[in-house]
């Protein structure tokens, strides 16, 4: 699934593309996993004012309301500055534009696009972002923002840091390199977290998204940046896809186990509690 790295990537790569941009067509395809909010010929003539990222959603600020695009499991966004090929049949949404089309490509169609008129306080807009916790690269996320968010939460710190409540973006892999980073083991409960060990996890959890920018994120299997790109991270991960192979630092094989429906790999010996 893209997470903060890849939807980051994506908006850097796609923000030179779409500033001053205005709409002038839509095409849907299949349905996504919501709905538009609104008739496709309701956007055009809009125009794009920037582009933010909001946890795992882009957002694009129109002069009249919100575009909220979410990759969901496996989607993916190309931009043609020319005719963009053929639709295939995965390709569920073109956003045409005076400066060029901008695709959305989704083989399991979790992603959505999602028209919130009122913007921000838009109702839609409320229910899909109120929740999301703080950004970890903003500066509102400090060491005891941290902590204190982990004391109000009893289940394991891996399945926490998913969640998304307490802090945004932090993937599978990234929670599993954050934790292996700060040495605490993805089962101990979160609200056991000293504010020492939250002080670890929370610079490593900055460090870990910082290297996955760098690297373009990661490309497991369908993700791709604005221009086709791959990401690289993943081929630097320190325990994730690791089961059984030697810990990088202790020699000790790295472990997989099952939290939430999700792999979790970590050290036994390093991350011994």
């Amino acid at each position: 699934m893209p997470e903060l790295p890849e939807v980051e990537v994506t908006r850097l790569s796609l923000a030179p593309h779409l500033m001053g941009a205005q709409i002038q067509h839509l095409r849907l395809g299949k349905p996504l996993r919501w709905p538009l909010g609104t008739a496709p010929e309701r956007l055009c003539d809009l125009q794009v004012l920037a582009l933010r990222r909001r946890g795992k959603y882009l957002l694009l600020d129109l002069n009249q309301g919100l575009l909220l695009v979410h990759l969901g499991m496996s989607g993916s966004l190309r931009f043609f500055a020319t005719t963009p090929p053929p639709a295939g049949a995965h390709d569920h949404a073109d956003l045409q534009t005076d400066l060029g089309t901008l695709r959305l490509h989704d083989p399991r169609r979790f992603g959505a696009l999602v028209y919130a008129p009122q913007g921000e306080r838009d109702p839609i807009a409320q229910k899909l972002l109120g929740h999301l916790g703080l950004e970890p690269l903003e500066t509102a996320f400090t060491p005891r923002a941290l902590h204190a968010g982990l004391q109000q939460k009893k289940s394991a710190i891996k399945q926490v840091l998913l969640a998304g409540a307490v802090v945004v973006g932090v993937g599978n892999i990234y929670a599993s390199e954050a934790l292996f980073l700060a040495k605490i083991r993805p089962t101990t409960r979160a609200n056991r977290i000293s504010l020492a060990r939250a002080t670890r996890l929370h610079a490593a959890i900055q460090s870990v998204l910082r290297q996955a920018l760098a690297a373009g994120g990661s490309t497991l299997r369908d993700f791709r940046n604005a221009q086709g790109e791959s990401g690289y991270f993943i081929q630097h991960a320190a325990v994730y896809g690791r089961a059984g192979l030697p810990c990088r630092d202790c020699g000790t094989p790295i472990r997989q186990l099952l939290q939430g429906q999700r792999s979790s790999f970590f050290c036994p010996h390093c991350q011994h509690v």
